[in-house]
Parts: C-alpha cells; sequence; structure tokens
C-alpha cells in the first residue's frame, strides 16, 4: 500500500493541534529565528531607530524542512529615528505557517522608543509594542482514521466535525536595551497580556515571554583607515511557558565577510538543540546572511535541521547627527 502519510507528518500534526488547539491548559510559544540581529525589532522592540537612519530587514525560515510539516517563518520591518518625535519608529509583519500552511499565524506591530544618555559612553533604550495577531486552522488539510482505506489509502470522507477557523487578538510588548560604543545588554518581554489564541471552546493563552541578550563587539586588527576586523561574543536567553533556550556564540567581521558560530542549548543539563553557523556579507547599504541550524537533539534524523536568509538595507539620511548615538551590535 503506498504510504500517504508519514511519521514526521504524524508528529507535526500532533504537536501543532494539542499546543494550539487541544486542552484548555494548552499554551503555544513564539516562532523562531536564528540570526536575532539580522531580525533586531524581533528580538527587543527597543532596537526600533537605533540604526538613526531608515532600516528595512527581511528574514525568512524553512525549520525541519525534511519533514512534510515543516514550519516556514517570514517577516519584513522597517525602523528609523524620528527627531521630531525624540525616539524611534518601528514597525514589523511576521507570518509563520505549520503544516504546510494547515496552522496560519499572522502579526502587525508597530513600535515607539525612546533614547536617552546616561553619561558620555552610556545610552538607554525603551520601548513599547502593540500588536494585532490572528490566527486560523485551515481545517481541510486535516487527516483522520476514518479517511483511511486499508487498501487505497485516504478516500472517505471524514466524520468529525469540523472545528477552528480564525481568532484574533491584540497583544503589548516592551523592551530595554542599554549600549556604550563597545559593550549592549537589553532585555524584552513581550504577551504582557497573555492573549487568549484558542481556536476551540476554552482559553489557550499565548504566555508572556522573557528575553535577555548581551554582547560585545571587539576590534582584531587595526589599521590607519580604522578597525578592520571585529569579534563580537554573545549571549541570549529566552523562557516561555515551560520552555527555555539559551544561545551562546560569537561572530568575527573582517572587512565585508561575517562568520558566526552559535550553540543553542542549556549549558550543563541534557538539553540540547543546535550548533549554527552563519555566513555574511556586509556593505554600507545592503548585507545579506544565510544561517544553518544542525540539530543535535533526538530529532536529528528526522528534521533535516532548519535554513535562515536575512537581507537589510540600510538607506542613506541626512541632518543632524549630534548626540545621537548609533548601537554597534552584530549584524546577524
Amino acid at each position: 500500500m503506498k504510504q500517504l502519510l508519514t511519521i514526521p507528518a504524524i508528529a507535526i500534526f500532533l504537536a501543532f493541534f494539542f499546543v494550539t488547539i487541544g486542552s484548555e491548559t494548552a499554551q503555544a510559544q513564539d516562532p523562531e529565528f536564528t540570526q536575532y540581529f539580522a531580525n533586531p525589532l524581533y528580538l527587543n522592540p527597543a532596537f526600533a531607530g537605533t540604526a538613526r537612519c531608515p532600516r528595512m530587514t527581511m528574514s525568512y525560515r524553512n525549520q525541519w524542512p525534511a519533514m512534510s510539516g515543516s514550519f516556514v517563518t517570514t517577516s519584513a520591518a522597517y525602523d528609523q529615528q524620528v527627531e521630531t518625535l525624540s525616539g524611534g519608529l518601528g514597525f514589523i509583519v511576521m507570518n509563520d505557517q505549520a503544516g504546510r500552511g494547515t496552522l496560519s499565524t499572522t502579526t502587525a506591530s508597530g513600535i515607539y522608543s525612546y533614547q536617552q544618555a546616561i553619561t558620555r559612553k552610556l545610552s538607554i533604550k525603551a520601548a513599547m509594542q502593540v500588536t494585532y495577531m490572528q490566527k486560523s486552522l485551515d481545517w481541510g488539510n486535516l487527516m483522520f482514521g476514518d479517511m483511511i482505506d486499508p487498501r487505497r489509502g485516504f478516500i472517505y470522507e471524514t466524520q468529525d466535525i469540523p472545528r477552528g477557523g480564525m481568532v484574533q487578538a491584540v497583544d503589548f510588548s516592551t523592551g530595554f536595551l542599554g549600549f556604550t560604543d563597545k559593550y549592549y545588554f537589553g532585555a524584552a518581554v513581550h504577551h504582557l497580556n497573555e492573549p487568549n489564541e484558542s481556536l476551540v471552546v476554552g482559553t489557550s493563552r499565548l504566555p508572556m515571554k522573557y528575553t535577555l541578550h548581551a554582547g560585545a563587539t571587539l576590534p582584531l586588527q587595526r589599521s590607519v583607515t580604522g578597525v578592520e576586523s571585529t569579534i563580537s561574543p554573545n549571549i541570549f536567553y529566552r523562557r516561555q511557558g515551560e520552555m527555555q533556550q539559551m544561545n551562546i556564540g560569537l561572530y568575527v567581521n573582517k572587512g565585508p565577510l561575517v562568520g558566526g558560530i552559535w550553540y543553542r542549548g542549556i549549558m550543563f543539563t541534557e538539553y540540547k538543540d543546535a550548533f549554527i553557523v552563519t555566513l555574511g556579507i556586509k556593505t554600507d547599504v545592503v548585507q545579506f546572511g544565510y544561517s544553518y541550524d544542525l540539530t543535535v537533539s533526538q530529532l536529528t534524523p528526522a528534521t533535516g535541521g532548519a535554513h535562515e536568509v536575512s537581507m537589510t538595507i540600510q538607506f542613506d539620511c541626512r541632518g543632524k547627527r549630534s548626540k545621537f548615538r548609533t548601537i554597534n551590535c552584530p549584524s546577524f
């Protein structure tokens, strides 16, 4: 008999079905992006306006491509400093497709950030974010046991009553940044109001997501024209509901070339997720990045890891630049 539904497909279906539309205590979690600094507004809303001039970022991620129900996430964002508002404005749109579009989540966010110099070297930024969220389930893409003929496969109509549909909610988040010319640190709390995203009767709260990140950009080589190469060690920690994650790694920048290596897991515990390699090209106007997550957990044989591509366009702008400090952090 021809196999019409693979074991990975079943696993993906069960994962997102019970997490998102299962019991009254079900909880979901946010999509993942490996290249955090290539998608700064998604990492922390306080990054809005940190480049001063207009900036546009775009990211595409295909997680577990070897599985028939992979997760594909895309995002696009725009931000800049607005002097008349004494702060930065940012906008970000994200779409996440799970199970080949069976479960779809779309969000659109607006961000305002305020920057203040504390000392001659230290500046801080604080931000608020408002998000509109829409989640939908395409019931027609689901397969059930009563649809199967032992010889001919999926040929019957299911007798299961269609449920789900679409849910909409408004979400609030906040973020904080501190930075000097070499060091930076930040914190963000997303989903302050824990919106209900249940697609059936009952409650499925999206739990608050807590993010901490810190790093430095240090010169490795100098010349008469300035810094020729840098190294940037970083650490990232996130907790959402029962899920927690830590990334430790570094980037090396040599001229327009950037390379990075990361480990995702919780040190000194049994939680091991992936090794990550990032390669990028950066100019004054455009930067491109590619990263691959090599899964090292028990899912290794089946997932195919994760591929992620990013692009940033940095526009030039004229005008008064005094007293405004841009943050010197990695690009990927």
